[in-house]
């Protein structure tokens, strides 16, 4: 068994058979019925078959093999001139000629076309110089309907093909793309729920386990009730919170419209609510606004900003030492700057903590990157020697947006 051995004859396409058969047959039946085409006529009678059965036989190639096909078909077209002529031999030499435009490579899809255009010229400029006269127009018509026709007719199938497998693929390929978009956004927009739904609640719950834990452990009444009343407030303001983000998911033509989404000026009141919160952790809060008066930022700047410094103090609730921390928000220039201090790996706190997953820096820094901004997030040695863990973002704002 020989590998790699290619067959230079392959199997006939049964279309291309079919076609050989009925020519084959035609002209037979033609040779038997004494119709000849009126070739020179040098040969005759049985010479007629020689040709037709060449011919029938490289129509089996004419898919599969189109170069041979065309040159054997060629020879075979001119050797039918020296008998009587069938007309099934002609037939078949022009459909071989058609295959060979068609099927043939690029080159010579390009060259047939233009060398039959060529000899049907010739041919009849050499019938004109020879009967000298107009009669011989007929034959230079003939030669055309013989090679240049099917040949120009195979040229305009093969682009009309080769134009519909453009089109073809250029739809696949836009399919493609859009499936590719679709599946882009359907990742963005969950981030951006995940995002949501995250800076929504982890506040809430955060506040939620530590004086839950606190009541448990502490057993106080005073200290319970407040750890109660605390645990209370932040289950009331997830629930609104939960609501706001199941009324953003609903579609746009429910009766219901979404609660407008937070921005700067309700940084106070989130605050105050880490202040109530961290109290029996050690924690102070506190809010320096050093923006300047009538500022105003784009509704995205303003969301992201609240979102950051919110996660922010969420953190903090769950891991800063006893002391104060900060935020500060200034807008200089075109970028709103956002900065979050806490204590950081100095001392115990008083109270519980509450575990954390370390989705919020990652959602931070995603809610900057969208808006083309910077995020950094670590510790660092303050100047009181203690070490503090610093959130900053750098949030653009377009030119144009930032004064109203």
């Amino acid at each position: 068994m020989f590998h790699g051995y290619v067959n230079p004859f392959p199997r006939p396409h049964r279309f291309d058979v079919v076609i050989a058969a009925v020519g084959l047959a035609g002209g037979l039946l033609m040779w038997a019925l004494g119709l000849f085409s009126g070739g020179s006529g040098l040969l005759r009678w049985g010479w007629t078959l020689v040709p037709l059965t060449a011919m029938a036989a490289l129509e089996l190639l004419r898919r599969t093999r189109p170069r041979i096909a065309l040159l054997g078909g060629t020879a075979a077209v001119v050797a039918d001139q020296f008998t009587s002529g069938n007309l099934a031999t002609v037939l078949m030499f022009t459909d071989v000629v058609y295959a060979a435009v068609l099927y043939g490579t690029p080159a010579a899809a390009r060259r047939i076309p233009v060398t039959t255009g060529l000899i049907t010229v010739t041919t009849t400029i050499g019938y004109l110089a020879w009967f000298r006269t107009p009669q011989a127009l007929l034959l230079g018509i003939v030669t055309g309907l013989v090679c240049f026709a099917p040949a120009t007719t195979g040229a305009l199938v093969r682009n009309h093909r080769d134009a519909a497998e453009a089109a073809t693929l250029r739809a696949e390929q836009t399919a493609l793309l859009a499936e590719m978009d679709r599946a882009q956004a359907v990742v963005a927009e969950r981030a951006r729920m995940a995002r949501e739904l995250h800076d929504m609640v982890a506040n809430h719950l955060s506040a939620i386990a530590i004086h839950s834990t606190a009541a448990l452990s502490l057993d106080e009444p005073a200290t319970t009730r407040r750890a109660l009343t605390v645990i209370r407030e932040n289950s009331v303001d997830g629930l609104a919170e939960m609501r706001r983000l199941i009324g953003l998911l609903r579609d746009s033509g429910a009766a219901t419209e979404p609660a407008a989404a937070p921005t700067l000026a309700g940084l106070d009141a989130l605050v105050a609510q880490a202040r109530t919160n961290g109290a029996s952790s050690g924690l102070d809060f506190t809010l320096r606004d050093e923006r300047p008066a009538g500022a105003a930022l784009p509704a995205p700047v303003e969301l992201a900003a609240y979102r950051i410094v919110q996660e922010s103090l969420t953190n903090a609730l769950k891991h800063a030492s006893p002391g104060t921390v900060t935020a500060a928000l200034a807008h200089t220039g075109r970028a709103l700057t956002v900065e979050v201090s806490s204590p950081y790996g100095d001392g115990e706190r008083p109270g519980p903590r509450a575990p954390g997953s370390g989705a919020g820096l990652v959602g931070m820094r995603e809610r900057a990157v969208l808006l083309g901004g910077t995020f950094a997030s670590g510790p660092e040695p303050s100047e009181q020697g203690r070490e503090i863990w610093w959130v900053r973002a750098e949030l653009p704002v377009q030119e144009g947006e930032s004064q109203r």
